[in-house]
């Protein structure tokens, strides 16, 4: 369980050869592979990494959208509008920063080997749900157990 992966920088690597990318073009994981093989942590190290640069992008549009529409509206039901659909923007944009911090974390795992397993349990997350959800840290019956968990502690 201990693969150690070496990860240069924040790029994906999608628009290099696939030599140079660890995986074939148009490649999907599957089940019928080792899992967690330099070829799966390869494509998932890229899937990560390209989401967190779409939501970097969206966090520069963000600001920069916010530094022009910044003037006071001279219509108070217009400057209520604005700061409305400000606050909404900023609250996905903290939404945004937190996933970047599970990307990351996910990134770590990755580096350190334990990408893929579960932190409970130890057991393999499984291949339908990392393409599904690739920062998940839980295999489904452990997330399972959590949930119930904390439906019990809230009712």
């Amino acid at each position: 369980m201990s693969k150690k992966l070496a990860i240069d920088g924040l790029e994906p690597l999608t628009h290099k050869p696939a030599k140079e990318r660890g995986y074939p073009d148009k490649y999907t994981p599957t089940d019928k592979e080792d899992y967690m093989s330099v070829k799966q942590l390869c494509y998932f190290r890229d899937l990560l990494l390209g989401w967190r640069k779409e939501l970097e992008a969206g966090n520069l549009s963000t600001m920069h959208d916010l530094k022009e529409n910044s003037a006071i509206e001279a219509d108070l039901s217009d400057q209520a509008t604005l700061e409305y659909e400000q606050t909404l923007e900023l609250r996905n944009r903290d939404r945004a920063r937190k996933l970047i911090n599970k990307i990351d974390e996910a990134l770590d795992r990755i580096r350190d080997g334990e990408f893929g397993f579960c932190q409970e349990t130890g057991d393999p997350i499984g291949i339908g749900r990392l393409m599904a959800r690739p920062i998940a840290t839980l295999s489904i019956e452990a997330k399972r157990r959590q949930e119930r968990k904390e439906v019990s502690y809230a009712g």
